[in-house]
């Protein structure tokens, strides 16, 4: 009896759920679908990488980032758009890389029935004005990307222009990823600081679309985002990092960096033989090496205490296997 009353209850949440799906994602909602992080959040509960592994991240490859998170199951975090059927991203500056904790959007074409729902359910949240494009940046913070899907749409899908830009920057200091088109492209490139990965762009003002969520999944191609994801985005393309593997995913790429490095110095100086692209040598005097290379290794990517850290659990899995 107690079995099938408990039965019930939970079919009633779960119609409840159903009848009270948010438009904008609400923190505990957030903190459910990101329960594998267990740092600090951000008061839309979002998990808060910290800025200073945003930073140390924009020195890794996309080999090293995706090579990680391959190793750890997550198979289909890289998107570039280019393949014969698709048309690549065009980035505002190319040279420039970014990093951020992510904000979400999804776009889709407007149905009337449809976009009337979401406009009660949004006051029903507390949301006073209609709910537009405007709506995810009005949840922007420092530290931010602005990422949204707006199925590709190119005329009359145009997301932002300059103002919403300058509105965009001053609230998280970073940019945008569309999988969609902007307009004013001359002036959103004239906003100092502020980068955009977009599909195109167009003259035309945003029509005929309407905002379905805010701060909930989205795809990027053939990325699943999430809210608090941690965004890499460089001229190859764009990455989006489960923020509890970013730690792992950032130290791990300056290790691999380093070593490449001392590798390099090793060809350089013909510290060892080289043949048939291994050097001939012996593994534990490579290590005692590298080791020793490294403790004369003038500026650490990394704090010193953490690569200890990284190198002792590191020789631990060694052992073990």
């Amino acid at each position: 009896m107690k079995k099938a009353f408990m039965s019930c209850i939970a079919i009633v949440c779960t119609v409840m759920g159903l009848q009270s799906q948010n438009v904008v994602w609400q923190p505990e909602t957030i903190k459910a679908l990101t329960s594998e992080w267990t740092g600090e959040r951000t008061s839309d509960g979002r998990p808060k990488v910290s800025d200073e592994l945003l930073e140390r991240l924009k020195a890794l490859s996309m080999e090293e980032v995706w090579g990680n998170l391959r190793r750890n199951g997550y198979s289909n975090q890289f998107e570039n758009f280019a393949s014969t059927y698709e048309n690549g991203w065009e980035i505002l500056h190319p040279d420039q890389v970014m990093t951020g904790r992510v904000v979400t959007a999804q776009f889709m074409p407007f149905r009337k029935d449809f976009d009337a729902y979401i406009q009660k359910q949004a006051e029903k949240e507390g949301t006073k004005t209609p709910v537009t494009n405007y709506a995810p940046i009005i949840k922007l913070m420092d530290g931010d990307v602005y990422v949204a899907d707006s199925y590709g749409k190119m005329i009359d899908g145009t997301l932002i222009g300059d103002n919403l830009g300058n509105a965009i920057y001053k609230a998280g200091k970073r940019g945008v990823i569309f999988n969609g088109s902007v307009r004013d492209v001359e002036g959103l490139s004239q906003i100092e600081g502020f980068n955009a990965w977009i599909r195109g762009s167009d003259p035309s003002a945003i029509k005929e679309m309407m905002i379905e969520s805010v701060n909930g999944p989205i795809r990027i191609g053939r990325v699943t985002v999430l809210p608090g994801d941690v965004v890499l985005a460089k001229s190859t393309g764009v990455s989006f990092i489960p923020a509890h593997l970013v730690q792992q995913v950032v130290i791990s790429g300056e290790y691999t960096a380093l070593r490449d490095e001392f590798n390099r110095f090793c060809m350089r100086t013909n510290k060892y033989e080289y043949v048939n692209e291994r050097f001939v040598v012996d593994d534990a005097v490579f290590e005692k090496d590298f080791k020793e290379w490294l403790d004369k290794y003038p500026n650490l990517p990394m704090p010193k205490k953490e690569l200890d850290a990284f190198l002792k659990e590191r020789e631990e899995k060694r052992s073990g296997n």
